[in-house]
């Protein structure tokens, strides 16, 4: 049987494109394993339609996309979450334990360095004002000025209890500077019956000193604070 010479030039178009595709997909598959559903040229491009949708093989399935040709089945990596402590918390929740934190605030009731009624520090009282007061006003030097507050009850009349409140704050000063605290850190004031602690007005019967429920009451009023007024910062 005799064959025609266009036969014979058609069969051998055929073999050589079969064979152009069978190496695209060899290459496609030894090369590049993960586009190996999607035929490949030699130059590792792939093959796209005139609308530019990639050839695919027929043993093609979603698991072999690849983010050139098939973008909405590619999976797109997870973003991490931020890891508990690489988080910085916001600033107003950060505690102030810098230099500018005060190095001294205390109060001390009034029944502890003086007898009732009196300005004149007691042997005990000394010893409260050197542990609470003396020693850390020699430990920090960064105080420059120390606010001694002096607090009286309502017991009596305002004027009175204002010229105690001054006594007492002055007096506190006084040991202070003894004790070798420099007088220039060292400011004393008196505030009377402002700035109550308590009101004690459920306690009945007058307002005396020998009302001995309405002065046990109203105690916390009677107060000497001390407490940073001016601070430099640490170096």
């Amino acid at each position: 049987m005799t064959i025609s010479f266009n036969t014979k030039l058609a069969s051998g178009l055929i073999s050589a494109l079969l064979m152009g595709l069978g190496a695209g997909v060899a290459l496609a598959h030894d090369d590049n394993p993960v586009s190996q559903g999607n035929w490949q040229n030699t130059s590792k491009h792939f093959w796209k339609n005139s609308v530019g949708e990639c050839w695919r093989a027929g043993y093609w399935t979603p698991s072999m996309a690849v983010a050139e040709c098939d973008p909405d089945l590619v999976k797109k990596p997870e973003k991490k979450e931020a890891k508990k402590q690489d988080t910085v918390p916001p600033a107003a929740l950060i505690p102030n334990l810098g230099p500018d934190a005060p190095a001294l605030r205390v109060t001390i009731q009034a029944e502890a360095l003086f007898d009732f009624d009196k300005a004149i520090l007691r042997t005990d009282g000394k010893k409260t004002l050197d542990e609470e007061v003396v020693g850390k006003m020699k430990a920090h030097p960064e105080v420059e000025v120390l606010l001694v507050t002096g607090y009286a009850d309502r017991i009596g009349s305002e004027k009175y209890n204002q010229k105690l409140s001054e006594k007492r704050a002055h007096a506190v000063k006084a040991y202070l500077v003894e004790q070798g605290v420099e007088d220039k850190r060292i400011e004393a004031v008196g505030k009377g019956e402002s700035d109550p602690v308590v009101d004690c007005k459920n306690v009945k019967g007058r307002e005396n000193r020998h009302n001995k429920k309405l002065v046990e009451c109203l105690q916390p009023n009677r107060r000497v604070v001390a407490e940073v007024k001016v601070q430099a910062p640490l170096k």
